[in-house]
């Protein structure tokens, strides 16, 4: 019986029990226990049709089937059989079909029905994938609508399975069961480097872990027997750690190598092996003969950046799990040992599970496959977890703007074709806009070209990759390009040529590109009407259509820095072949925490009119009227987003924009910016004087009220950004002036005073306090009563003055001062100044501002 020995096939009858009676269950076994071998097999057995099994990772699919193939001893395509994009084994009436979950999301879209599938296997859940969440949603949507007949089956290689069964459950959660795989011991050996290697800016891996992580593998090699299986975050480690490890039998294994160099490192030989690989092979693989894992404790994982739309692959630590993953790798077929390239009391600190990718990827794609089903934002569908809103909204917005869905987020038909290109829909944009202006031919193979992620470390210089693709430098890399061309050219047939772009294309070639010199690819390179454009500025325009935000011009005229349109800045490698162009389409970029700009990964020369052409909907006008440190600069500004591409003074700015700038700069700085002249001041002491003591209608004037209602009495004043040096504070203050109690105000908080002399004596007001009268002493000689302001409720305070204008007395009671204060003054002063007149009896002198005539 095929298939014997594996854990799974002690519980096959129990999983084939729980769909039968539920419709939906959840498999937990670990990563080589069978379940992806024998549950089809077991489900095909019990329930006619086809079982369809949909895997996370291409070479997992093919792995899977093959194994399948072998176990019931056919040929691939006969009655196993599998699928994925631009490749497939076997056609109609397949008893087993392994798919990837990506091609099986399109399929739904295209026919929800799935007519002769009996069952869906979702296999591997564990690990989070956007797809793999997608997928489930959409399963249970047709159970639930469409065909209740249909079983689900999720499995997991981890025992954390409670809100998957609670989801798969209608009434009541699904059935969960368990395999209990006869796992050998694995002996933990912590092998930290011995000086710590962080990881470098931009999360580049530093070669002296990479050097650690080789020797450790000589260590491993010596102290054990078997296959050593290692783990590193991605290709350009897996190449690093087998340069190290030359003269040993070193065979990499990663998702871009062809199909022969993947089953190589798959297949079991008497030759003791070192399979160096990526998260890959943490559970959706089996890798026989393995003994020993050594593992660097890093992955590479998705990142975006929700604010500035850049999106890069982060080496980040491993999860616990992860770690446990991959441990137990070492431990499917005999006592093995796992060296992990850190210490035990950082392993404390590792997060327990690693992030679903709906957590932090982008949700572009993510969105438009909603909107196609028919539930926006995933309105009616049960996810295993809700999508971040504020990355949702940001996919829904750039939807939006490549009109493919509306303003209701329901997907238009242009929508409909994006999504049934199968590519980001950033890419789709570009092929369908992109045809009209470089030729169907030549848009196809750009965009083949920006849909894999893997050439990301093939230098930054897009036209120059893509002519190294048509020549086949890189067989494995060509072979993979020319795939996804011709399965481009099906998905967008040649109607698409007559689409019209989003925006009118420019009438004149640009030039300022270098034409390419390459041989042309088979087919024509330069079909359509837009064969004129040279074949680097073709790039550049494909490139500029899937992402305008990331149209670039330098900053300076010797700078390898960038302003990108979407506002980030953007830096070239000194050494980049570009360094010396003005403008670049920037397809992709990845920004570092803590730096201002982001680091440019792959580019294409453009120039000026074909990117004014093809981010048409980023140009603007706008007149920029700003406060700058007191006084207005009135700027009119052509921009392309963020890139400024003329800036000239405005002599007549709006006036009511004029007020806004002046409005906005003082709140940010303040009324001490305002040229206050004396009279201005005063009127402002003299208003708060009647606020405080009278109350409403007289206005606070204060900072915090005057900042609150700029617009009630500063705006009025403010036509054009001359006004601004020429301001009257007084007369915009007197905008405040309450009517009818206006017409008291000289009365009620008079400026100046009579005193007996016949002096008009200004008033000095301090807010709230009782304003002060400073007058010399002979200038109200006679004056019995204290005056009072505000109808008599608030008396004067008299400041009075000597000869010589210096305080002798305060009082706000004259009568008393004239009985007890004035004699001792008198005394004091009259020797001092004896051309001034002290009478005995002050009530009843002449009050006077001169002193006596000289004789």
């Amino acid at each position: 019986m095929p298939g014997a020995d594996l854990p799974v096939r002690a519980v096959l009858p129990a999983t084939v029990d729980a769909v039968r009676s539920h419709g939906t269950a959840v498999l937990v076994a670990p990563p080589g226990s069978g379940k992806t071998s024998l549950l089809p097999l077991a489900l095909g057995d019990a329930l006619g049709g086809t079982i369809v099994v949909a895997e996370p990772r291409r070479m997992a699919t093919r792995a899977a089937a093959a194994r399948l193939a072998t176990l019931v001893g056919e040929p691939l395509g006969q009655r196993i059989g599998y699928a994925m994009r631009g490749e497939r084994s076997g056609g109609r009436g397949l008893r087993v079909e392994v798919v990837t979950t990506g091609l099986l999301v399109r399929r739904l879209q295209e026919n929800p029905e799935l007519p002769g599938v009996a069952a869906v296997v979702i296999d591997e859940c564990h690990e989070r994938h956007l797809d793999a969440d997608l997928l489930l949603a959409f399963c249970l949507d047709i159970r639930a609508n469409l065909r209740d007949d249909l079983a689900l089956v999720a499995t997991s290689a981890t025992p954390d399975t409670a809100r998957l069964s609670r989801v798969l459950g209608t009434d009541r959660p699904a059935p969960v069961v368990t395999a209990s795989a006869a796992l050998y011991d694995v002996a933990i050996e912590w092998a930290p480097p011995p000086v710590a290697v962080p990881l470098l800016p931009g999360g580049r891996v530093d070669p002296r872990l990479l050097d650690h992580v080789a020797a450790v593998v000589r260590r491993a090699l010596a102290e054990n027997d078997g296959d050593i299986l290692v783990f590193v975050p991605g290709e350009a480690e897996i190449n690093g750690v087998t340069r190290r490890l030359a003269g040993e039998n070193v065979l990499p294994l990663f998702g871009r190598q062809t199909r022969a160099e993947q089953d190589r490192a798959l297949a079991a030989s008497g030759t003791r092996r070192i399979v160096v690989t990526t998260s890959v092979a943490e559970s959706s693989l089996t890798v026989p003969g393995v003994r020993v894992v050594v593992d660097s404790g890093l992955a590479r994982e998705p990142r975006t950046d929700q604010s500035r739309g850049l999106g890069a692959l982060v080496t980040c630590r491993v999860s616990k799990s992860s770690a446990d993953q991959r441990a137990g790798r070492a431990g499917r077929e005999a006592p093995g040992r796992v060296y992990r390239c850190w210490s035990a009391a950082d392993h404390v600190h590792l997060d327990d599970h690693s992030a679903p990718e709906i957590a932090i990827a982008d949700l572009a794609g993510f969105a438009l496959d909603l909107a196609a089903w028919g539930a926006p934002a995933g309105e009616g569908l049960t996810l295993l977890e809700a999508a971040p809103a504020v990355a949702m909204t940001a996919a829904t917005e750039l939807l939006r703007r490549l009109d493919a869905v509306d303003d209701s987020g329901r997907i238009t038909e242009r929508g409909r074709r994006m999504a049934a290109i199968g590519a980001h829909p950033r890419l789709a944009r570009a092929l369908i806009d992109g045809t009209p202006r470089v030729g169907a031919a030549r848009a196809r193979e750009i965009v083949a070209m920006l849909s894999d992620d893997s050439s990301r470390d093939s230098g930054d210089d897009l036209p120059a990759r893509w002519r190294s693709l048509r020549r086949g430098d890189d067989r494995a890399a060509t072979a993979r390009w020319r795939e996804e061309t011709t399965r481009l050219t099906r998905a967008l047939p040649s109607p698409a040529r007559h689409q019209p772009p989003a925006t009118p294309a420019s009438s004149a070639p640009a030039s300022s590109a270098p034409a390419s010199t390459a041989p042309a690819p088979a087919g024509p390179a330069s079909d359509g009407p837009a064969g004129v454009v040279p074949d680097d500025l073709a790039v550049g325009t494909v490139v500029g259509l899937a992402y305008p935000d990331r149209i670039a011009r330098v900053r300076g005229a010797d700078s390898t820095t960038y302003q990108m349109s979407g506002g980030t800045g953007a830096a070239l490698d000194p050494q980049s072949p570009l360094r010396s162009t003005t403008w670049l389409a920037i397809a992709v970029a990845d920004r570092a925490p803590g730096r201002a700009d982001a680091r440019i990964r792959s580019a294409a020369p453009i120039d000026e009119q074909t990117a004014r052409d093809i981010a048409a909907e980023l140009l603007g006008t706008t007149d920029q009227i700003r406060w700058d440190n007191g006084r207005i600069v009135a700027r009119r500004i052509d921009a392309l987003g963020a890139i400024v591409l003329s800036d000239v003074p405005l002599s007549n700015p709006d006036p009511l924009l004029v007020q806004v700038a002046v409005r906005d700069g003082i709140r940010r700085s303040g009324l001490s910016v305002l040229r206050w002249s004396e009279a201005a001041r005063t009127l402002r002491e003299r208003l708060a004087f009647c606020h405080a003591h009278l109350g409403p209608p007289w206005p606070a004037v204060d900072d915090e009220a005057l900042l609150a209602g700029l617009d009630d009495w500063l705006g009025p004043k403010l036509a054009t950004a001359r006004d601004l040096a020429h301001l009257d504070l007084t007369s915009a203050l007197r905008q405040l002036l309450p009517w009818p109690a206006a017409a008291r105000f000289d009365e009620l908080a008079p400026e100046r005073l009579q005193v007996p002399s016949g002096s008009e004596v200004r008033l000095t007001y301090d807010g709230a306090e009782p304003p002060v009268l400073a007058v010399k002493l002979q200038e109200v000689f006679g004056w019995t009563a204290t005056p009072a302001v505000a109808d008599g409720r608030v008396p004067v305070v008299l400041h009075l003055l000597s000869p010589a204008r210096r305080p002798v007395a305060v009082t706000s009671d004259l009568a008393s001062f004239w009985k007890q204060g004035y004699p001792q003054v008198r005394a004091e002063l009259r020797a001092r100044y004896p051309r001034h007149p002290w009478p005995e009896d002050p009530l009843t002198a002449i009050p006077t501002n001169r002193p006596k005539p000289r004789r």
